[in-house]
């Protein structure tokens, strides 16, 4: 069975319950220089790259984040959001298997799209 992918501004129904992993997660804005340290890993058949950002946090990446010269094609937080089965969010942003989600207290950050459904 193929799932719908969300879409911006759909409500989601939160099925398997999440964790950040990371108290102090990477963010960069759109131009900034990231150091990609090499480290790599593919994450349900999309590729993540392990980059530190000028302030010195580190984080993963989608590889399509780095331009030619190293610099975010956008800006990007890796932020997650801990979240449990019976939450409803938000969908904001997709990408590379996640979902970045609001929830109800207005807190953002991404969630595993595999943890998700349509409300």
């Amino acid at each position: 069975m193929t799932r719908a992918r969300p879409v911006r501004g759909a409500r989601l129904a939160v099925r398997k319950p999440w964790t950040a992993s990371y108290p102090d997660p990477l963010t960069v804005r759109a131009g900034e220089a990231l150091t990609l340290t090499g480290r790599q890993e593919m994450w349900e058949g999309h590729l993540w790259l392990w980059a530190r950002g000028p302030d010195g946090r580190e984080g993963w990446v989608p590889d399509t984040l780095p331009d030619a010269e190293g610099r975010a094609g956008t800006a990007y937080s890796a932020t997650e959001l801990t979240c449990a089965p019976g939450d409803t969010v938000t969908a904001l942003d997709r990408t590379h298997g996640w979902v970045r989600c609001r929830a109800a207290d207005g807190t953002e950050g991404w969630v595993p799209e595999t943890h998700l459904a349509p409300v």
